[in-house]
């Protein structure tokens, strides 16, 4: 199995992008077309925790747009794994909160409709870890 191959990297972080542009702009179709529609759709959040796609579709249509919780990014670090399984992994700054805070995201490559996130989280931490 190939680790980190270049081009499935950039795919992954161009969509990562566009979901985070998304956020902002409050785009609820790219936000759903990110995850997987599918009743096995995990997102746990600060806010909200989302147990399937329609949960997670609900939240959406309720938040408002505009920058959300992030201040400024920390460090993201995506991981391929093959050309169909991927992590991506951001620390950033919250807004309101002089603590780190941290977003995972598990993407597959599925048939028939492409790269979707699985299962994601978002959470505080008191520190920030020593990678």
């Amino acid at each position: 199995m190939e680790i980190n191959n270049p081009e499935v990297v950039e795919e992954v972080r161009a969509l990562f992008e566009r979901y985070e542009q998304a956020l902002i702009d409050k785009d609820v179709d790219v936000l759903d077309a990110t995850f997987w529609n599918s009743p096995l759709t995990i997102r746990s959040a600060i806010h909200e925790n989302g147990f399937g796609f329609d949960e997670i579709h609900a939240h959406r249509v309720r938040r408002p747009p505009g920058p959300g919780i992030k201040l400024n990014r920390r460090r993201l670090v995506i991981t391929t794994l093959g050309r169909d399984i991927a992590t991506v992994h951001l620390e950033f700054d919250m807004r309101g909160r002089d603590m780190p805070a941290r977003q995972s995201q598990t993407w597959v490559r599925l048939p028939d409709v492409g790269w979707k996130v699985v299962l994601a989280h978002v959470s505080v931490t008191e520190s920030s870890p020593a990678y």
